[in-house]
Formats: structure tokens, C-alpha cells, sequence
């Protein structure tokens, strides 16, 4: 029971010490990948021929260029049937095999110790090539008399080739006879230097050196082998390695992006969650004060806050919800905000809502426009003495709807109270987040002096599906 417990934890480590090698093999195999991928083509070419000329000269040094062996050289001499013996020359002797003789063949060694012949076995009959004797050139035949020949005459040249001419033969046809031996005669004669020349061509000995194994004489072979296995990686891994990179990046902006709204929304929904407290107390103790001394200024004021209260609470979360309500709701919230302001103000604040009914359902964002009608009154009209015009305006430009907030009071950042500009750059943010490069909020000096403050957004009708309850 042990044994078999040891054996399969053996296994199961061995199984385990595997996949660990494997596994690590995978990694660096893709930390090589991503590095080819971060570096240029020119970069790659460059380390390449660098690599080749290293691997150049560290193959002729120490370890590398160290022979595994002996060198030797092979001596390789014709036989009669064709075959060769192998004669090998080294720094341990010389070795012969496939001597034959009394038809058996032999393998001879000649060291310092001595010569060593050993019989491999029956070796095949020899059989020595008969080399014919060069001919002599054709005689010259002069053709016979005019008279034919006796019948059934035949004539052997020294060549060898008989001539067969029938009884009665003509002269032409002893002319003829003739040349065809002489014709049958050249072609032995080819044959016969043929074969002369390849007994030659057999008896000259072959010699080749053969060179020990050394590293260094494969290493450049290995490196240009790896250089274009390397080619392939780059190839395959630029695309994957690119796309991986482009997630990874829309991930991270879209993770920044939703921090950054997450950010901007939490600001303004605490904006939304609670009235600015020094505006709300002055109303409370303008109010306070008017109704010992004119009742209905006093019921006016608490009338108008109250309805500024309605229109600003309601409606926070589904603003938040969405990002947008439409302007309609935005300027139920700014009229009571400036009736309030007009009673505090008395003659000194005049203002003026220009905004067509078609566009009170379309999309805007919350808050934004009371912000700017604060900024306008906080450090444009409450600053100058005589104080000023309000004006808040609404029209559809290249498309878009342009809502802009312009006063008549000292100017943008010249009042005492000017502020760092905070809640302007709150609302580029927000704007930024909520449309892209599609909205815009620019600032541009009133031509009736003050200043005129726009916002640009994508020009939209609101649905009011759920805002019923």
C-alpha cells in the first residue's frame, strides 16, 4: 500500500515538474515575442547582423572551435568489379577495408602497436576488365578490275570485320561493303576508348578529409536559423500583441473616463443636494424682514423659494440617472432663483428669459446653467453699484443648441469677488465626459459690456418616460 502511494506521488511530481517546465518555456517564449514586437524592423536588422558577426568570431574561440574527435582523411582506390576500398588516414593509424584476396575480403589497421588484418568474409570474384588493343586505322581498298569476282568471295580486313559479297557483286557494291565496315569498324573503335577511359577514370585513387565535429563550424548556421525564426515571431506577434494593447488601453481610458464622471457627478449631485446655504439663509432673513415691513414683498420671496426648492429636489437623481433633463426644467429652476434675487436686488437687477417654447424639451445638462447665472450675478451684477441686465438666451447654431447666460456688470474676473475660475473648469469636465469634443463652453466679453458666457451641446429632444413619478 505504501509503495503504490509512492509511487503514484512520484508520478503525480514527476506529471507536476513537467508542466512546470513547459509552462516556464511559455512564458519566456511570449516575453521574447513581446520584446520583438517593442522593437522597430530597423532595430531588429541591426541586432541581427550583429549577432551574426559575434557568433562569427566566437566559433573560431576556445570552447567552441575545440574538435570532438579526430580528424581523418579517406583514401578510396579502384577495384577490379567496379567497388572501392576505404582507406581512412588518422592520428590513431591507418585503416583499410575491403582488401580481397583468395576471395575473401579483409580489413587492414596499421598502429603503433602494429598491422592488424581481419577477415570480414567471402569477397565476390574479381573480374579484371579486358581492355582491347587500339586498332589499327582502316586499310585503304583499291577497287578490283572491271571483272567480276569468282562467286561467294570473302574478305576479312586485320580489323576484324567481314565483308559478305554475293556472287557477280558489282563495284559499286564492293564500294559499299566497304564503307559499311569501315563505319562498323569506328564504332569499336569508340567503344573500345570508351571503356579504356573509365578502367583509368576507376583505377585513380579518391581522397576526402573528413574534420572532427566542432561547435563553432554550426554555430552561424544556428544563429541565421534562429534570426528567421525570430522574422516569424515578429510577424505573428505584431498583430496580436497590437490588438491586446489597443484592450488594454480602451480599458484603462474607459476605467479613467467613468473615475473621472463618477468624480464630476458626485460634485454636482452635492450640489444638487443642498441649496447654496449663505443664499438660502439671506432669503430666509430677507424674508424675515420683509413681513414687519411690506408682507407681500415677504410672500412673494417665500412663494418664489419655495418653487425653487420644487423644481431643484425633485428631479436630482434622475438628472444623475441620465446626465441630462431638458431646458424647460433647467429654467423653472432659474426664474424663481432670480425673482428671489429682484426682491434682494430691488431696481438694480433687470433680467430678461429669451428662450423659444421649442426648445424648452431639449436636452441639457443640470445645474449648468444655474451655475452660471450665480457666477453672473455673484461677480458680474451684485459688485457694480448701479448693477445690471441678466439675460439668458436659448437658439439652435450649425445644428446645435447654444444656451448662453450675458450680464451687464463689471466684466469677467475684474469684480473684487472674482473667483479661480473652479466652476467653470467643473463644468468643462463635466461637458467633456458627457459629450466629447462635441461641446464646447466659451466665455467672450458682452457687447454691451459685462460678460457672455455660452454652452454648445448636441441639439436632442427629451423624453419624459418615468419623470411623471
Amino acid at each position: 500500500m505504501a509503495s503504490t502511494f509512492d509511487v503514484s506521488s512520484a508520478s503525480r511530481s514527476a506529471a507536476g515538474g513537467i508542466a512546470s517546465f513547459f509552462s516556464a518555456i511559455r512564458r519566456a517564449f511570449i516575453a521574447y515575442a513581446r520584446w520583438l514586437d517593442s522593437i522597430t524592423w530597423m532595430r531588429f536588422f541591426l541586432l541581427s547582423v550583429l549577432a551574426i558577426i559575434v557568433t562569427g568570431i566566437l566559433s573560431e574561440l576556445p570552447p567552441f572551435n575545440l574538435p570532438w574527435g579526430q580528424d581523418r582523411t579517406e583514401i578510396r582506390t579502384g577495384q577490379g568489379d567496379g567497388k572501392r576500398d576505404n582507406v581512412s588516414i588518422g592520428k590513431d593509424g591507418i585503416h583499410i577495408e575491403g582488401v580481397k584476396r583468395d576471395g575473401k575480403s579483409y580489413s587492414i589497421s596499421i598502429d603503433e602497436s602494429g598491422v592488424h588484418i581481419t577477415p570480414n568474409g567471402p569477397a565476390a570474384p574479381e573480374a579484371v576488365p579486358s581492355v582491347p588493343s587500339p586498332p589499327a586505322p582502316p586499310a585503304s581498298v583499291v577497287p578490283p578490275p572491271p571483272a567480276p569476282p569468282p562467286p561467294g568471295l570473302s574478305v576479312t580486313p586485320k580489323e576484324g570485320v567481314t565483308i559478305e559479297l554475293p556472287k557477280n557483286a558489282t563495284t559499286d557494291e564492293i564500294k559499299q561493303a566497304i564503307e559499311d565496315a569501315q563505319a562498323k569498324l569506328e564504332e569499336k573503335i569508340a567503344e573500345a576508348q570508351n571503356e579504356v577511359e573509365e578502367a583509368i577514370a576507376d583505377a585513380k585513387p579518391k581522397v576526402r578529409t573528413i574534420r572532427a565535429f566542432r561547435l563553432g563550424d554550426h554555430m552561424v548556421g544556428w544563429m541565421m536559423l534562429w534570426i528567421f525564426f525570430s522574422i516569424i515571431v515578429k510577424i505573428m506577434a505584431a498583430g496580436r500583441f497590437k490588438a491586446e494593447a489597443q484592450a488594454v488601453q480602451a480599458t484603462e481610458i474607459a476605467e479613467s473616463e467613468a473615475l473621472k464622471r463618477q468624480v464630476v457627478e458626485a460634485r454636482m449631485a452635492a450640489m444638487q443636494a443642498q441649496v447654496e446655504p449663505h443664499f438660502l439663509f439671506n432669503t430666509l432673513a430677507s424674508i424675515d424682514h420683509l413681513i414687519e415691513t411690506d408682507p407681500a414683498r415677504a410672500s412673494t420671496m417665500q412663494k418664489n423659494l419655495i418653487a425653487l426648492l420644487r423644481a431643484s429636489m425633485p428631479t436630482m437623481r434622475e438628472a444623475n440617472a441620465r446626465g441630462t433633463r431638458d431646458l424647460g426644467r433647467e429654467l423653472a429652476v432659474i426664474r424663481p432663483y432670480l425673482e428671489i434675487l429682484k426682491v434682494r436686488m430691488e431696481e438694480r437687477l433687470r433680467t430678461d428669459v429669451r428662450v423659444p417654447d421649442g426648445l424648452l424639451s431639449a436636452d441639457f445638462p443640470p445645474m449648468m446653467l444655474q451655475g452660471l447665472v450665480e457666477n453672473a450675478i455673484k461677480h458680474g451684477l451684485e459688485p457694480k453699484a448701479e448693477g445690471g441686465t441678466l439675460t439668458v438666451s436659448a437658439e439652435i447654431v450649425h445644428g446645435k443648441l447654444a444656451v448662453t447666460v450675458a450680464d451687464t456688470g463689471l466684466g469677467f474676473g475684474k469684480a473684487p469677488t472674482a473667483g479661480t475660475g473652479i466652476g467653470l473648469n467643473n463644468i468643462r469636465e463635466r461637458l467633456q465626459l458627457l459629450y466629447g469634443s462635441k461641446a464646447s463652453l466659451t466665455v467672450a466679453e458682452n457687447p454691451g459690456g459685462g460678460t457672455a458666457v455660452t454652452i454648445t451641446v448636441p441639439y436632442t429632444m427629451h423624453h419624459h418616460q418615468g419623470e411623471a413619478a
